[in-house]
Formats: C-alpha cells, sequence, structure tokens
C-alpha cells in the first residue's frame, strides 16, 4: 500500500517516512503541490492516502485538496493534512474541503502513526 507525502520540507518527509515505514507501507514523496498531484494522477490506483502540507511555494495544500476533491478518479483517496497551520478557520476549511483528518506540526510520531492508521479505517496502535 502507497502513501504520498506532499511537502516542500525534506525534513518532515523523513519524519513522516519513519512513521510510514513502522507501519509497513510504502513512501511516495513529492516536494510541492504541482509534483504531488502529477504522482497522484499517474498512480492514483495505488495510493491510499495522501499527506499534504498546507504552505509550500507555487500550488499550496489548500489548492491541491481542492484539486483532489474536484477530480473524479481522485477524490476518493483520503487527504490528511500535516501542517503548521493551527487557526481554527484553517482546519475547520480543510475538513470543508473534504480533509479526513488534521495534524498540526510538530507531531510525534506515534500520533501520526495512529491518525495514518485511523483514516486508513485500521484503528490506531
Amino acid at each position: 500500500m502507497k502513501i504520498l507525502s506532499i511537502d516542500d520540507s525534506a525534513v518532515v518527509r523523513k519524519i513522516i517516512k519513519g512513521a510510514v515505514d513502522v507501519i509497513e507501507f510504502d513512501l511516495v514523496e513529492a516536494s510541492d503541490g504541482y509534483e504531488g498531484l502529477e504522482i497522484l494522477k499517474k498512480y492514483s490506483d495505488e495510493i491510499k492516502l495522501v499527506l499534504l502540507d498546507w504552505n509550500m511555494p507555487g500550488l499550496s495544500g489548500i489548492e491541491v485538496l481542492k484539486e483532489i476533491k474536484e477530480d473524479e478518479n481522485l477524490k476518493s483517496i483520503p487527504v490528511m493534512m500535516v501542517t503548521t497551520e493551527s487557526e481554527k478557520e484553517n482546519i475547520v476549511k480543510a475538513i470543508k474541503l473534504g480533509a479526513s483528518h488534521y495534524v498540526i506540526k510538530p507531531f510525534a510520531m506515534e500520533e501520526l502513526t495512529r491518525k495514518i492508521l485511523e483514516t486508513l479505517g485500521m484503528g490506531g496502535l
């Protein structure tokens, strides 16, 4: 099972990789929204979850979320925001646009792992 991480921070993607490795899934990485959408469209049948940062250069995470949820081939793939955006109205906006979960950076690896499993309908650790 593949999980796509779209985040402009290589450090954050490395931390996410550690959490994904623990639950024995494969991580596909994108460093910006455009690359993330390209990968998602190419491998939509293999990717079961998108972990999405909000603040990225070019195409923001919220714009990527809108694109995913408006695309008939992608909209059923759950999206979990993993971001420093902690204002309540931004969290509500992301959930209203279709985000399944919301994790605020910095996060504990255990919290991320639990939320990934919950989002995939596999319970928590």
